[in-house]
């Protein structure tokens, strides 16, 4: 790999090259993308999807434990709740070493397809876990008054 950015336009010159040189004034309109850029970028925007996840969990936490025992799903809710909220956790710190790494050093290309996998699992178990959480309906305590 002789350049660390890539073009992705879909152009490709007939010798089956990837990037192509830009002439004049396109060289301008068609930046190049640096992956470890982007990779980065990405990770950023699902920590803070996570983040909002976690907000979420944590208040529909408290109104199942404001509701009580008495709750038809008290426990399965708590035990849902508290899996989501521990796998949200495990998936930030995840981010944060996959942010961590150079994507573009060949090197780190393995460990860093591991970790995207693993990050990948445990978001599909956490929107399982969510609808679950949904479905059995968490419901903010009625004010009597």
């Amino acid at each position: 790999m002789a350049s660390e950015n890539f073009e992705l336009t879909g152009d490709a010159d007939k010798n089956g090259e990837a990037e192509v040189p830009r002439r004049g004034h396109e060289r301008r309109l068609h930046r190049s993308l640096n992956m470890n850029h982007y990779a980065n970028k990405k990770s950023a925007a699902e920590s803070m999807l996570d983040v909002a996840l976690l907000m979420a969990n944590a208040s529909q936490l408290k109104a199942v434990m404001q509701q009580g025992p008495s709750f038809t799903f008290y426990v399965p809710l708590i035990i849902l709740i508290s899996i989501s909220l521990t796998l949200q956790i495990l998936v930030g710190v995840l981010l944060i070493f996959i942010v961590k790494w150079n994507l573009n050093d060949q090197r780190n290309h393995y460990r860093l397809d591991i970790l995207e996998n693993v990050t990948t699992a445990f978001v599909f178990i956490i929107v399982v876990i969510n609808v679950f959480i949904t479905a059995f309906g968490v419901q903010q305590p009625s004010s009597s008054g």
